[in-house]
C-alpha cells in the first residue's frame, strides 16, 4: 500500500469523523437547553435511563460519549450503578441510528448536501438556521467520507489472504473489529468502513458480522480510560459497559448461524444487512439483559467491591471529559457543582446558628476553624466554576445554553458573597452573647431565620427550576428581610439611647443586621437567575 492509497483511506475516515462531529454539534445546538433538561432526568429508573440514553446518544452521535458521561455521573454520585447500566444500554441502542443512516446508499447526495449547507450558512444569520446549515454540511461530509472509503477500498482486495482469514475465522473478525474501533475511537467509523468494503464485494456478510460484534467491545475502551482515575463506582460503571457488550458478543457468537439467517432476511442489500446486524445485536442484547440488571449490578459489585472512599475534593462535579463530549452535559455539571456549593453555604449557616444560639466559649475556636474550612471550599469552587465555564464558552455553545451557563456563574458569585457576609457574622459571635439584650438577640434570631429561608428557597428554586419558589423569595421573603432590618435597626438605636445595650460593642448589632440584609439581596439575585433560566427555556 503506497502513501497515496493510505491517505485516501485515512482521509475518508477523517471526513467521516469530522462530519459526525459537526452533525453532533449541530444537533446539540438545535436541541439547545432541552438536552440540558433531559440530562436532569438521568437520576431516575433504569428503564427511563435506557430511553434517555437512546435520545442523548442520537443527539451527541456517540455511544462512547454517552458512556463517558455516565462514568462521570456515577463518579460524582449522581447515578447509581443500576441507573448507569440502563443508560449504557440506551446508548448502545442509540448508536445504531448512525449505522442505519450511513447504510443508505445515497453517496450522490454528499455534494448537494454540502452545497445547500454552505449556501445556507452564508445567507442565513438566524442561529437555528445556521445550526441546521452546519448539520447539512456535517451530513454531507459523512456521505463524502463513505464515498471516499468506498473508492479506496479496492486496495484492500490486494490483501485477499487477510479477507479469507476474516471470512473463515469469526474470532479473528471479532478481534479485528475490536482493535479497529479502539484505534479509531468511533464505532460508527468502523461500521462505515465495514459497509464501504462490503458494498464493493470485498468481504462477505460472514466476515462483516464478527467485525460488527467486535466493534461493540472496542467501543468500551473509552469508558475504561475515563474511569482509570475515577472512583470505584465509576470503575464499576465502566466494567458494566464491558460486561454488557462482551457477554452479549459471546451469546451472539454462539448463536451465529441463527443470527446470520435473521440478518439475511431483513434486507437483500449487504450494507443494510450490516447496519441491521448492529441494531439487532444492541436491541436484543438490551432485552436479554434488562430483566437481570440487578443481578449484573451484584456481579460487578463482587468483582469491584466498594470500599470507604477518601474525603471528596472540594470540587466534585466538574469533569473535564464532559466539555469535549457535550456542552449541555458540562453545563449540567456546573449546575450540580453550584448546588454542591449551595449545600456548603447552608452548612456554614447551620454552624453560625450553632455558634450564636448555643454559645460555648470553649468551642468557639473549633467552630471558627470549621467555618473557615467551609468558606475556603466555597472560594475554591467559585474559581473552579468560572474556569470551567470559560472552557465551555471557548468550545462554543448555543445561545440558550450560554444563557443558562451565565446564570450559574453569576449565582456562584452571589453564593461566594453570601459566604463572605456569613464570615462577617461569625466574627461577631461574642457580641451576640456578651453585649446585647435578650430583646436584641430575639430580633436577630427572627431576622436570621428569615434570611436562612431566603437562601434555602432560592437554592431550591434553582435546583428544581421552580418559578413559584423564585417569586416567593423576590416578592415575600426578601421584602420581609428589608422590613425587619429597618424595624430592628430603629429599635436597637432606641435601646442604645436608653443604655440597655453596651454602647461600644452593641453598635455591632446594626452591622449584623446589615449583613443579613445583604445576604437577602444575594438570595434575591439567585432567585432572579431561576426566572431568567425559565424565561429562556420557554423561548427555546
Amino acid at each position: 500500500m503506497n502513501i497515496t492509497t493510505f491517505f485516501t483511506i485515512a482521509g475518508g475516515v477523517a471526513l467521516f469523523l469530522y462530519g459526525i462531529k459537526l452533525l453532533s454539534s449541530s444537533l446539540q445546538n438545535l436541541a439547545g437547553d432541552k438536552l440540558r433538561q433531559l440530562l436532569g432526568e438521568l437520576t431516575k429508573t433504569p428503564l427511563r435511563g435506557i430511553l434517555v440514553g437512546i435520545i442523548v446518544t442520537v443527539l451527541i452521535q456517540s455511544s462512547a460519549g454517552t458512556t463517558v458521561m455516565t462514568v462521570s455521573f456515577v463518579n460524582t454520585g449522581l447515578l447509581s450503578l443500576k441507573q448507569a447500566l440502563g443508560l449504557i444500554m440506551g446508548a448502545n441502542i442509540g448508536t445504531t441510528v448512525t449505522a442505519q443512516l450511513i447504510a443508505f446508499n445515497i453517496d450522490t447526495l454528499a455534494l448537494p448536501l454540502l452545497f445547500f449547507g454552505v449556501f445556507a450558512s452564508m445567507i442565513f444569520s438566524k442561529k437555528h438556521l445556521s445550526y441546521l446549515a452546519s448539520g447539512l454540511i456535517g451530513l454531507g461530509l459523512v456521505f463524502m467520507g463513505m464515498q471516499t472509503m468506498k473508492t479506496a477500498s479496492h486496495i484492500i482486495a490486494q490483501h485477499r489472504e487477510l479477507l479469507l482469514i476474516l471470512s473463515r475465522n469469526p474470532i479473528t473478525g471479532v478481534f479485528a473489529g475490536m482493535i479497529l474501533t479502539a484505534l479509531i475511537q468511533s464505532s460508527a467509523a468502523t461500521i462505515g468502513l465495514t459497509i464501504a468494503v462490503a458494498s464493493q464485494g470485498l468481504i462477505t456478510l460472514d466476515a462483516a458480522i464478527p467485525i460488527i460484534l467486535g466493534d461493540n467491545i472496542g467501543t468500551t475502551l473509552t469508558a475504561i480510560v475515563a474511569s482509570l482515575n475515577a472512583s470505584r463506582p465509576a470503575k464499576q460503571a465502566a466494567l458494566g459497559h464491558v460486561l454488557f457488550n462482551l457477554i452479549g458478543t459471546i451469546i451472539f457468537m454462539l448463536a451465529l448461524p441463527l443470527y446470520r439467517s435473521v440478518i439475511i432476511s431483513t434486507s437483500p442489500d449487504i450494507g443494510r444487512q450490516i447496519a441491521n446486524a448492529h441494531t439487532i445485536f444492541n436491541v436484543l442484547n438490551t432485552i436479554i439483559f434488562f430483566p437481570f440488571v440487578s443481578l449484573l449490578a451484584k456481579l460487578i459489585s463482587t468483582i469491584i467491591p466498594l470500599r470507604p472512599e477518601d474525603k471528596p475534593e472540594d470540587v466534585m462535579y466538574l469533569d473535564p471529559n464532559l466539555i469535549s463530549i457535550s456542552s449541555a452535559s458540562a453545563v449540567e455539571a456546573v449546575k450540580d457543582e453550584l448546588l454542591h456549593m449551595g449545600n456548603i453555604v447552608q452548612r456554614m449557616f447551620d454552624l453560625i446558628r450553632e455558634t450564636f444560639f448555643d454559645f460555648d466559649e470553649a468551642k468557639l475556636e473549633e467552630r471558627r476553624k470549621k467555618f473557615d474550612s467551609l468558606e475556603d471550599s466555597v472560594n475554591k469552587i467559585t474559581r473552579a466554576i468560572s474556569a470551567y465555564a470559560s472552557e465551555i464558552w471557548q468550545r462554543g455553545v448555543s445561545d440558550s445554553v450560554s444563557t443558562v451557563l451565565g446564570c450559574y456563574v453569576n449565582a456562584s458569585l452571589d453564593l461566594e458573597r453570601i459566604g463572605d457576609r456569613a464570615e462577617n457574622l461569625i466574627e461577631r459571635a461574642d457580641v451576640m452573647n456578651h453585649y446585647l439584650s435578650d430583646e436584641a438577640v430575639g430580633e436577630f434570631r427572627d431576622m436570621y431565620d428569615t434570611t436562612c429561608l431566603a437562601i434555602d428557597t432560592s437554592l431550591a428554586s434553582l435546583k428544581h427550576e421552580n418559578s413559584a419558589q423564585a417569586w416567593q423569595v423576590i416578592r415575600e421573603i426578601e421584602k420581609k428581610i428589608d422590613s425587619q432590618e429597618k424595624k430592628y435597626r430603629k429599635k436597637h438605636i432606641d435601646r442604645l439611647n436608653r443604655g440597655e445595650c453596651d454602647p461600644e460593642k452593641g453598635v455591632n448589632f446594626i452591622t449584623l443586621l446589615s449583613n443579613l440584609e445583604r445576604i437577602g439581596d444575594h438570595s434575591n439575585n439567585i432567585a432572579g437567575y431561576t426566572l431568567d433560566i425559565l424565561a429562556m427555556s420557554s423561548k427555546a
